[in-house]
């Protein structure tokens, strides 16, 4: 063995301890603050519901894009860093390859919105990220998905956004409100409370008296997505409910305020309408100050988003 490979091999062996090391700081760090460290792993995706995939070809992909492995997520830390010793000699060997400025092949991968999970080529991505390295050839496959996923997203805002993306099959929310503000909740289960709303919508107008032919399922979505849903934001966003709610979504809230409509409806006998529903919901129901200062906090201590965006 030469001795500028000895070398080579000795700076690899060097920066793979180091990176071990700094993978069990991140632990460290990860545990005081209630968040993962490991990588997410691709099974999550078959919970967003892709409804096919296609070849996109070997292409430069960004490495802080890829967030995920295959079969290999127990292995790497969530900044790709090696978590096992027995890591070492296959990262050394690739490192060593990459100083002697060898053509490494590319990795494969799949694409999930614009998010990526390594089927093959782990250690590759590993030691491109660790060395800064900013995009690395990847031949690609693409999931094709309608509510992708995001940097950080748990195994339940997988489910719920698979529970999102069937909502919007079911409904054509998408061609009958192209526009539509994106409705999404924080624990799952409750899109089919929405459809009921849409149900309920449709037997309503079809009471409505002059009408000549049955209320089609797209004008129930648009009736309830236009009078309903966004109303009820609207007064939302009127209000500053949102505010006094840290952590909750507007969908969240949606149902809570019709819930309270219906209550307050019953009580005095009439509709008392959605603005002073939500009214009446947040002076009601909104937590403490100190309650909501205190959730503010641990949102921000482990990096949560209040409203996800798509």
């Amino acid at each position: 063995m030469s001795v500028n490979r000895v070398m080579s091999v000795n700076q690899a062996q060097n920066e793979v301890e180091r990176a071990r090391l700094l993978a069990d700081v991140h632990d460290f760090l990860s545990v005081l603050r209630g968040m993962s460290n490991e990588l997410t792993p691709f099974d999550w995706v078959r919970h967003l519901s892709p409804d096919g995939e296609h070849q996109l070809g070997v292409q430069a992909i960004p490495v802080n894009h890829i967030i995920g492995s295959v079969d290999r997520y127990r292995e790497f830390d969530r900044y790709y860093l090696p978590k096992e010793r027995h890591l070492d000699e296959r990262w050394v060997g690739i490192r060593t390859a990459q100083m002697e400025g060898k053509e490494l092949p590319p990795i494969q991968v799949y694409k999930v919105g614009e998010l990526y999970f390594v089927k093959d080529g782990n250690h590759r991505v590993s030691v491109a990220r660790r060395q800064g390295q900013a995009f690395i050839d990847a031949s690609v496959i693409e999931l094709n998905v309608s509510v992708p996923p995001e940097a950080g997203d748990t195994l339940r805002d997988m489910i719920i956004k698979g529970e999102y993306a069937h909502f919007l099959r079911d409904t054509h929310l998408d061609v009958v409100a192209p526009h539509h503000r994106p409705i999404f909740f924080t624990a799952p289960g409750r899109y089919a409370k929405l459809i009921e709303h849409i149900q309920a919508r449709r037997y309503y107008l079809d009471l409505k008296p002059g009408r000549e032919r049955p209320v089609t399922w797209e004008e129930a979505v648009e009736s309830w997505y236009r009078r309903l849903y966004s109303r009820i934001v609207e007064n939302i966003e009127s209000h500053g409910v949102m505010r006094r709610f840290p952590g909750r979504t507007e969908a969240d809230l949606y149902l809570w305020v019709m819930d309270h409509r219906y209550f307050l409806s019953q009580k005095y006998g009439y509709d008392v309408g959605s603005e002073l529903a939500t009214v009446d919901f947040s002076k009601r129901y909104a937590p403490k100050l100190h309650k909501r200062v205190g959730q503010r906090v641990k949102l921000a201590w482990r990096g949560k988003r209040a409203q996800p965006k798509f």
